[in-house]
């Protein structure tokens, strides 16, 4: 391995981790010693690579890194084109677009080797059923949970019972049959979830919902048991 890509293999392994990285797990994954890890860091760090910690403790990434497209494998390409092929076939107009975006941003860019236009990479993503139904309201539920607002909903329950309900959208969920939105709903005083084919119809409000979205987030994932 080459020293530039293991600085850049060093970045890529820091920027994934949540927690400190010790000099030893570095060099383990990178196949040095952690005296060359050291270095390493040090180089980066008088480049401009905002990296926080010290021997004997470990280093954190504090700001987001961008890795150049030669850093992309094979395999890693695929995943990135597998997953935006999915995006653009299958979800709402605004991320559809985004994803078509990204595709043509990864042809550009990718290594020539490695090149190869989505259209005719081999592994294929059908679209859904319905590709529209829905796909409004997702658009209007993702921009909700962006600015932590809450969303009044006409919905249609499983019995066809009519209800309506003021919710606090914090995640929507891409299954295949559905797509679901997880909200904390005033009207139960607890976390819901609510198939967006069902919402009949959806107003975003002025007001914001009280709590942190990422808050939100955690305590459903605990009530739930969600691994998300």
């Amino acid at each position: 391995m080459s020293r530039t890509t293991r600085l850049l293999d060093i970045m890529q392994i820091l920027r994934v981790r949540r927690g400190p990285t010790s000099a030893d797990a570095l060099a383990a994954e990178t196949g040095v010693s952690p005296r060359t890890i050291y270095r390493d860091i040090a180089t980066l760090q008088a480049q401009g690579a905002d990296i926080e910690g010290e021997a004997g403790v470990g280093y954190v990434l504090r700001s987001n890194f961008t890795l150049p497209p030669l850093m992309f494998s094979r395999e890693e390409l695929d995943a990135l084109i597998l997953g935006s092929k999915f995006v653009a076939r299958n979800a709402d107009p605004g991320l559809s677009s985004a994803a078509r975006h990204a595709l043509a941003k990864i042809e550009a860019v990718a290594p020539h080797a490695l090149r190869e236009t989505p259209d005719a990479h081999p592994l294929l993503v059908p679209a859904r059923a319905s590709t529209t139904e829905g796909a409004e309201l997702e658009g209007l539920v993702r921009a909700a949970m962006r600015q932590e607002r809450r969303i009044a909903i006409a919905y249609i329950d499983g019995i066809r019972a009519a209800t309506e309900r003021t919710i606090w959208p914090i995640a929507l969920a891409y299954f295949d049959e559905a797509r679901v939105c997880a909200a904390w709903c005033e009207a139960r005083g607890d976390f819901r979830h609510f198939r967006i084919d069902r919402i009949a119809r959806a107003q975003v409000l002025d007001s914001r919902y009280p709590i942190r979205r990422a808050a939100l987030v955690r305590q459903w994932r605990e009530a739930e048991g969600v691994e998300f």
